[in-house]
């Protein structure tokens, strides 16, 4: 593997708290030798915040499992033929996967042997940011620099970017959401180019994958740069080719937008927002989502007053209201901050009356229920949703 630090290439951190208790401390006491690996590393030496601990051990996964479960750990096998067992105390995973080499790769999966050489399997990671693992201690195992990369926001992979890329092309989009979360300054010019060769491999990536990747991207901070970058190199046309011609409106969307009010931003126009539901294989709760983000008839106007503000709040739907302000902004490009405040501010009104009112008021079951409460919630609508229930009531035949 090029491009190693000199040996040793180990240094010591103090030992954040999280290490020493609950199921990761559990983990390391009983698989002894074992280390964290990965992004809790990463984000640690970032000052990040570690959401998951991930531990691998020289030993082969059934040996881990046992040792794991004589230690009262509860454990899962989660990934067996890839050496992943999941280890549970108190309710807190902790995926433990034993070292490991490549026999063989398609593109996407490889056939793995067990290993006991840390660095051999260090150089199976995807960038040198993600190759670093700590003991229980505290001492950090940093074998091709990625505790400089990470400090000068340097996404670089670890060995041959083409050579990594070919063994798995998720590595490709992969780049990109590590880009936006990490990167500072120009990318690694070395990266780009084997990316660019590399497009046509994404063909060979599932939709759910494919999709996965750019939510993550679509959630960092600031994801413009990135999928610029991924515009320039072919990427953003082979994973998207619903994208829009620019990053215009994806750039008007304020920072607390969501992933799906990105992607919607960034799609054209025209997008087949159900077709394209179904090629990336979106959940129906994502399905119906970005339909409503995508249907500019759901978008607020700039200027509501009070009265029109609560008609479109009545009628919005629910839990969707910012995100439908950021589209409008991002469609016009009219600053709605102070819509997007009023928004907040304002309780969203709830039309008074029920099923049973209608029949209180001597109107029979069936169709006509439903016909007199949507004639009165009109009529409540009308007057800006401040109607109370006697009111309400009085407007029923």
């Amino acid at each position: 593997m090029t491009d190693p630090t000199p040996d040793p290439p180990a240094f010591h951190i103090a030992p954040p708290a999280w290490l020493g208790e609950g199921a990761p401390a559990a983990v390391l006491a009983a698989l002894p030798g074992a280390r964290v690996v990965g992004g809790a590393v990463r984000d640690l030496l970032a000052g990040r915040a570690v959401q998951d601990v991930d531990v691998a051990v020289a030993l082969p996964p059934e040996q881990a499992a046992a040792r794991l479960r004589e230690a009262g750990l509860k454990v899962f096998e989660t990934g067996l033929a890839h050496g992943t067992v999941t280890a549970v105390l108190l309710h807190q995973p902790v995926e433990v996967t034993s070292l490991r080499r490549d026999l063989l790769t398609d593109g996407r999966h490889a056939e793995v042997a067990w290993s006991t050489d840390w660095r051999e399997d260090a150089a199976r990671r995807d960038f040198t940011m993600n190759a670093l693992s700590m003991d229980a201690t505290g001492q950090v195992w940093d074998y091709f620099g990625g505790r400089a990369d990470l400090a000068a926001g340097r996404v670089r992979f670890v060995g041959d970017p083409a050579t990594r890329m070919a063994e798995d092309y998720l590595r490709v989009l992969r780049f990109f959401r590590f880009q936006a979360r990490y990167g500072q300054g120009a990318p690694d010019p070395a990266a780009l180019a084997a990316i660019r060769a590399a497009v046509p491999g994404l063909a060979r990536l599932s939709a759910e994958r494919v999709w996965m990747e750019l939510k993550r991207l679509l959630q960092a901070p600031d994801p413009v740069p990135a999928v610029a970058l991924m515009r320039d190199t072919g990427v953003l046309a082979a994973a998207l080719p619903e994208a829009a011609a620019d990053e215009a409106a994806l750039r008007r969307l304020p920072a607390d937008a969501g992933p799906l009010a990105r992607l919607a931003a960034l799609l054209h126009p025209d997008t087949d927002a159900a077709a394209l539901a179904r090629r990336l294989r979106f959940s129906a709760q994502e399905d119906t989502v970005l339909r409503r983000l995508l249907d500019p008839a759901l978008r607020p106007e700039a200027g509501l007053d009070g009265a029109a503000l609560r008609r479109w709040l009545a009628e919005a739907p629910a839990g969707l209201e910012t995100d439908l302000a950021n589209m409008a902004e991002a469609a016009d490009g009219q600053d709605r901050a102070a819509l997007r405040a009023r928004i907040a501010a304002t309780p969203r009104p709830v039309f008074p009356l029920q099923g049973r009112d209608a029949l209180a008021a001597g109107i029979p079951p069936g169709p006509a229920v439903g016909q007199a409460l949507g004639r009165v919630r009109q009529w409540w609508l009308d007057g800006g949703c401040v109607a109370g229930v006697a009111e309400c009531r009085a407007q029923l035949p």
